[in-house]
């Protein structure tokens, strides 16, 4: 009896074994598949199951990667809805007429960056991870980001710049605007990692300087001063945001191919001022350091400790006010 109930146990351990293994191999093979490589798997994306947003200007195409996920489904939807709500009010509607959005299950509790495409379709893959709480989602920053991708066209390479530091900068304007963040938290953030975008040593401007922090917070500061510039000479009328719903409202999105000078040449016409293409050929091919300091006290920030202080009688402190408002329709 012994014997032939341990053979028993052997047999019952064995299989369980085989079907764990066989179940661990079908999430890796599944998730190797929506994660393999540098391009968005759109094929495997089409066979799966879809829930759609319907957005200003768009619908989102909600697809889930095989894997468990903490969180019930009805609150993921609410934070892409959130994230888009942001996106649309900094663009007067959503960049694209149809967006695949793809949340892959990976291990952990957070959200671990994302990628987004366009050569077959506006795409968002996200890496969520599987015990995210409600609070991750509440502060992500990364969807909006991702999707802020998606209102400006595709550029070579060396350019990477203003896809990521327009993509740095909207983001959290974006989300204040729309309710999710106050300004005092993002000038913070600015005046803390702003300084990471600032040539280095051997730094031979934006467009020929790929390191990670020209690439994000360089971008992120050549939009800092073009929207600045452009509200200094339109009389604080139009900023940045009119700049690039110009170059949407032109059909500049990321499904399209367009050079830089085409993008810069679009958002100045739109905003009747010349700010985008002079700033790029003065940051573009050659290093340029702006004096911070000096900028953040004539937009009346003041730092106080860990946290920061606002003066509104400094020279700027009406441009700081406008970038972050909720944006008003200028009438001719």
């Amino acid at each position: 009896m012994k014997a032939a109930g341990a053979f028993r146990w052997t047999v019952a351990a064995a299989v369980l074994a085989a079907m764990l293994a066989s179940a661990l191999s079908f999430r890796a093979d599944a998730q190797s598949e929506y994660m393999r490589g540098d391009r968005m798997p759109y094929d495997a994306f089409d066979r799966l199951p879809r829930t759609d947003l319907e957005v200003p200007g768009g619908t989102i195409h909600v697809a889930f990667a095989p894997g468990d996920i903490t969180l019930p489904k009805e609150q993921l939807l609410d934070w892409i809805r959130m994230s888009a709500r942001a996106v649309t009010t900094y663009y007067g509607r959503f960049p694209v007429a149809s967006l695949r959005l793809l949340l892959v299950p990976v291990d952990g509790g957070r959200i671990r960056g994302g990628t987004t495409w366009g050569y077959r379709g506006a795409a968002i893959r996200i890496p969520l991870g599987r015990d995210s709480t409600e609070d991750v989602l509440r502060r992500d920053w990364v969807m909006v980001h991702e999707m802020v991708h998606t209102a400006l066209p595709d550029m070579p390479d060396r350019y990477a710049w203003l896809s990521e530091g327009l993509a740095v900068y909207v983001e959290p304007i974006a989300r204040v605007q729309a309710g999710d963040l106050n300004a005092r938290e993002i000038w913070r953030a600015m005046m803390r990692d702003m300084p990471k975008g600032l040539p280095q040593a051997g730094d031979q401007g934006l467009d020929n300087t790929g390191t990670w922090g020209r690439k994000y917070w360089g971008g992120a500061m050549f939009c800092l001063l073009a929207d600045i510039e452009i509200r200094k000479r339109t009389n604080n009328r139009l900023g940045l945001q009119d700049a690039m719903r110009g170059v949407l409202a032109a059909g500049g999105n990321h499904e399209q191919d367009w050079s830089i000078e085409r993008i810069f040449a679009t958002a100045d016409k739109a905003v009747g001022v010349d700010v985008l293409t002079r700033l790029h050929n003065e940051m573009g091919p050659k290093p340029m350091t702006p004096d911070l300091a000096a900028l953040w006290r004539d937009l009346g920030l003041k730092r106080i400790g860990e946290d920061i202080e606002f003066d509104d009688t400094a020279p700027l402190a009406a441009i700081r006010k406008a970038i972050t408002a909720p944006h008003v329709q200028q009438r001719d």
